[in-house]
């Protein structure tokens, strides 16, 4: 860092596992990820490559690469698995994920009827070769999953051997974990931590005002993801109480009293 601050929380050090930002590559080209990483690459420890765009995107493989050379885990959205899965394709999915040098897979059903014990199954057998993360939640709005199903679910997957489970929220933050509105779901995200241990979720937290929520709530080490490329240096200014949103939560009182 370019100077020294007192009072700011610990953060955890990457690579890490807790504290965790991932963030969602929507088909950067091979520049434009070099430019990010140059710029920030330390501050991500996960990349997602958005939904089907890893079908168009060019030099993949390369992109791939740089990635894993800055220690940072790539993998594709759960709606290319879905894409593959639904077509009954999902020894193709295997290839195409070793043919491109990814260790790291999602398996989600938020778009596909799956039966949950089937998921169960495609973790437990996924996670015998990759690292996975596994999603929970519906993408269609409208749809309420009950705060004790969210709960057995994710914490049926995290068994089966998900890395961490995904709370649901897309790119738009508006389903899931969230109401219409972009605001928290707080009952239902209370609910699932009586239970779920905070360390086993990543929340999907698109919107500056929901990182904003979570890190008050819990702290700079909450696992949190879908943040844009362009969010990464802001998100971690938020983590550290160095931008108005969070400046206060982290001060001791003694200097708040000043």
């Amino acid at each position: 860092m370019n100077f020294t601050l007192n009072h700011l929380p610990e953060r955890t050090s990457h690579p890490r596992d807790n504290g965790v930002t991932m963030v969602m590559d929507k088909g950067l080209s091979v520049r434009q990820a070099e430019n990010f990483l140059e710029n920030c690459g330390e501050l991500v420890d996960i990349v997602k490559l958005g939904f089907g765009t890893s079908y168009f995107a060019k030099n993949l493989k390369q992109k791939i690469e740089i990635y894993r050379n800055s220690n940072i885990k790539t993998y594709v959205g759960g709606t290319l698995f879905e894409a593959f899965y639904v077509r009954n394709q999902l020894d193709d999915f295997k290839r195409f994920v070793d043919d491109f040098g990814m260790d790291t897979v999602e398996i989600s059903d938020g778009s596909v009827t799956m039966p949950h014990d089937e998921k169960c199954e495609m973790i437990h057998d996924f996670s015998k070769n990759y690292r996975v993360l596994s999603e929970v939640g519906s993408k269609e709005e409208g749809i309420l999953i009950s705060p004790a199903k969210w709960i057995r679910m994710m914490s049926n997957e995290l068994e089966a051997g998900s890395w961490k489970v995904i709370a649901e929220a897309r790119e738009s933050g508006t389903v899931g974990i969230y109401r219409p509105n972009g605001t928290a779901h707080v009952v239902l995200i209370n609910k699932i931590l009586s239970k779920v241990k905070l360390e086993d979720i990543l929340w999907e937290a698109p919107i500056k005002s929901q990182q904003v929520w979570f890190i008050k709530q819990f702290g700079a080490n909450v696992n949190l993801g879908n943040i844009p490329v362009t969010e990464v240096i802001p998100l971690e200014c938020l983590r550290l109480g160095l931008r108005g949103d969070t400046f206060k939560t982290f001060l001791p009182d003694s200097l708040l009293e000043l």
